[in-house]
């Protein structure tokens, strides 16, 4: 099969879409998928195409190319057959789409618009119902135009609304799909489904998912992932990879990471990546987990007293996409020592042309680098902030830690 294949597909893609055969003829089109029932989530192992009035089986080992067309082989049209294997099968078209789901207090929730797939090397996996708008939209070509009109008129991007399969049971005979849970678990595609994707599957089948990302995704769903599984994933890859990959990812979770792994692996993707991040992660991988040092975090944004708020505002949008914390900017002097913090509230509530040192709060909460993360929790809780900077003996600024840090310390088996 070609090589040029997405990551992720929706039923829509395929539905009624146009087969040929290598001479560019078209010879049918795709009237339904075949999905194995498999745990937790079905593999297509076929299509039915319609094909001079009749509807005939076809293996999806028997497609040659699905991109940019579907195409057969004349050999591989000759082979089409009117039954179905003889496995326990789900007709998608026949018994997923459009059915109601109720959940499981027995109440209707949504309706199926589409399903959604992921690849995993040649072959499709059903990982998500789609119950949102977006995917009525998609199914019926208007996508793309209802997207572009919410954006212009009201800035709204169109969500994707996802149930995860493994929560679907169907129900024999029946018009209607089940939830194994109730509606709450209706959410929207995260890079923590992903991860659930990811760590229900067996390990060749994690490998394969895990090299086709990108790095940016991949760095994403890492976060997320358990870190045994995050240790085997990042251990089967290269270390370029690796690298670009680490690289992605959030500095506190990185380090994280390359404390999982041998130092001597550690080091090659350390040496892989641009020398400042590297530096960042090294300094964090000094100090023990349990500590304020090991939970802290050096991707935030600090400031000089006399820099004004309409210019600090500016800062903080550029330099966003590589911030883990968003709530604060920490101001410092020449040499790095903490004067003060600035919420954004405080930013968004001050005059335009006002310096940070005339609107940081009078006190400044602070810990040490080597305080216990017991210590740390307490902080927290006690004066309510989203995040705390950590310095050294001297008052040097070193790192932030971030509220969710807090909350892996009290759950650390919640994910």
């Amino acid at each position: 099969m070609d090589q040029n294949l997405k990551e992720f597909y929706f039923f829509s893609d395929f539905l009624n879409r146009r087969v040929y055969n290598t001479s560019r003829q078209r010879v049918g089109k795709i009237s339904d998928l075949v999905a194995e029932r498999a745990e937790p989530y079905p593999m297509i192992i076929g299509m039915m195409v319609r094909t001079k009035g009749r509807e005939m089986y076809l293996p999806w080992e028997k497609i040659i190319q699905i991109e940019p067309q579907l195409t057969l082989s004349a050999k591989e049209l000759m082979d089409l057959k009117t039954s179905l294997p003889e496995k326990d099968i789900i007709l998608l078209k026949e018994e997923v789409m459009d059915k109601q789901i109720v959940d499981t207090f027995g109440a209707k929730v949504v309706r199926v618009n589409d399903l959604h797939f992921l690849r995993v090397d040649y072959r499709l996996r059903l990982v998500h119902v789609d119950v949102g708008f977006r995917g009525l939209m998609r199914r019926v070509g208007w996508e793309k135009l209802v997207d572009q009109a919410l954006r212009w008129f009201f800035s709204y991007v169109l969500p994707n609304q996802f149930i995860s399969w493994k929560y679907v049971q169907l129900l024999s005979g029946s018009d209607l799909l089940q939830l194994s849970v109730s509606q709450k678990k209706l959410s929207h595609l995260h890079p923590a489904d992903l991860a659930d994707i990811i760590e229900d599957l067996s390990g060749r089948e994690r490998s394969a998912i895990f090299h086709a990302l990108d790095a940016e995704t991949a760095a994403e769903a890492l976060e997320e992932i358990d870190p045994k599984i995050q240790k085997a994933l990042i251990e089967t890859i290269s270390v370029e990879k690796a690298s670009d990959i680490v690289e992605e990812m959030s500095p506190s979770d990185a380090a994280d990471l390359l404390a999982d792994l041998p130092e001597e692996r550690a080091e090659e993707i350390l040496e892989g990546m641009e020398q400042e991040k590297a530096e960042d992660l090294r300094e964090l991988l000094v100090h023990p987990d349990e500590t304020a040092g090991g939970l802290m975090t050096t991707a935030y944004l600090s400031l000089t007293p006399g820099v004004t708020v309409e210019t600090a505002i500016a800062r903080l949008k550029a330099e966003a996409p590589n911030l883990d914390i968003m709530d604060y900017i920490f101001i410092v002097d020449e040499e790095e020592i903490l004067q003060g913090v600035v919420s954004i509230r405080d930013l968004l509530t001050a005059h335009s042309q006002q310096t940070l040192a005339e609107i940081q709060p009078t006190r400044v909460v602070s810990v040490k680098l080597d305080e216990d993360q017991n210590e740390v929790v307490e902080a927290f809780a006690k004066y309510g902030f989203r995040a705390l900077p950590v310095v050294d003996e001297e008052g040097q600024l070193k790192g932030v830690i971030g509220f969710r840090s807090v909350l892996d310390v009290l759950a650390p088996d919640a994910g």
